[in-house]
């Protein structure tokens, strides 16, 4: 079985507020619930990891949903320090060569096909795999004035996504060899990618969105919304 990993210790200052972006509710429910709901509805995904901050007062207490653990550990200042604590606190019997998934905490709109696509090619990957989309839209570099300077090309470029699927001692040792550089990476894959890995892309859908800001939580609810009409066959 694997685990998941889903850091949950951020403040979520770029989307501002007092509450946590994770804690944000849709239909009664946190953002969290639904990113971990999606993530443990494969049945090759055994439990998650939470990482909660040293000061988080509004974790509900989960110890299982849908029938599967769900744990905490505490994380750090940087997302990495997160995934590392969340490695090491697996329980014994995930293995150093075990796949693992770590999943953004508010990244609630994941699709069944989409994980299902991921772990399938994942799995039989060398080093892993992350769901990413092409990136679509025209790419403008910006000059010191807010001018801009050039058009980039867009030609193989791709938005990373998440979840992102590695080998639990391989993921371990990526994310440290970055820390001990001094280099804060901005997601697994980069950390990776320093040591000379290439995982491998995996196309997911444009709407596995993150919330980063608050224009984005109306988009989630509709996303979800359409997702649950969908399940009960009421759409139209």
């Amino acid at each position: 079985m694997i685990w998941a990993i889903v850091p949950a210790a951020g403040r979520g200052s770029r989307y501002g507020g007092a509450l946590p972006k994770q804690y944000l509710e849709i239909a009664g429910a946190p953002l969290l619930a639904y990113s971990l709901r999606a993530v443990l509805a494969h049945p090759s995904v055994g439990g998650a990891m939470v990482v909660l901050s040293e000061d988080d007062t509004l974790w509900p207490g989960w110890t299982e949903i849908d029938g599967k653990p769900v744990r905490t550990c505490i994380g750090g200042a940087e997302r990495a320090d997160s995934v590392l604590a969340g490695l090491a606190a697996l329980p014994d019997d995930v293995r150093p060569d075990d796949f693992v998934l770590v999943h953004d905490a508010a990244r609630p709109h994941l699709r069944a096909a989409d994980l299902e696509r991921l772990l399938d090619l994942g799995r039989g990957d060398p080093v892993g795999a992350i769901l990413a989309a092409p990136v679509r839209d025209t790419l403008k570099r910006a000059g010191d004035d807010g001018g801009i300077d050039a058009t980039e090309s867009r030609d193989r470029l791709w938005r990373a996504l998440t979840p992102q699927l590695f080998r639990r001692l391989q993921l371990t040792r990526a994310l440290e060899a970055a820390r001990n550089a001094g280099i804060t990476v901005t997601d697994e894959a980069m950390a990776m990618e320093r040591l000379g890995h290439r995982p491998l892309l995996v196309e997911g859908s444009d709407d596995n969105l993150k919330v980063t800001t608050p224009a984005d939580l109306p988009l989630a609810e509709f996303l979800l919304r359409l997702a649950r009409e969908r399940r009960l066959g009421s759409a139209p």
